[in-house]
């Protein structure tokens, strides 16, 4: 099944995170895609919600960011999760 694809790519990237420091747990709701709950437990306004979905224009799986842009290929969820550490960094002055 699809959808059960989807999670076990968004449990492998969850596990990376936490692995890293953030807080992460893929959410799955009745009425819409499953995704992965990401928050900075240092700054936890700094968080941020990712889907797993094939690309329009191909078949292959990727991680999305809350706001529709493709985010990072599946089959690398130490580079998607370096990524997602790097947004959810506070600013240091």
């Amino acid at each position: 099944m699809v959808s059960d694809r989807r999670v076990g790519y968004l449990e492998q990237l969850e596990h990376e995170l936490d692995t890293r420091g953030l807080v992460a747990r893929v959410v799955r709701t009745r009425s819409g895609p499953a995704f992965l709950r990401v928050v900075n437990p240092e700054a936890a306004s700094l968080a941020e919600d990712v889907t797993c979905a094939p690309a329009p224009e191909t078949k292959d799986h990727y991680f999305w960011w809350s706001w529709g842009e493709r985010m990072h290929r599946v089959d690398d969820v130490g580079g998607a999760a370096l990524k997602l550490a790097h947004v959810l960094q506070p600013l240091r002055r």
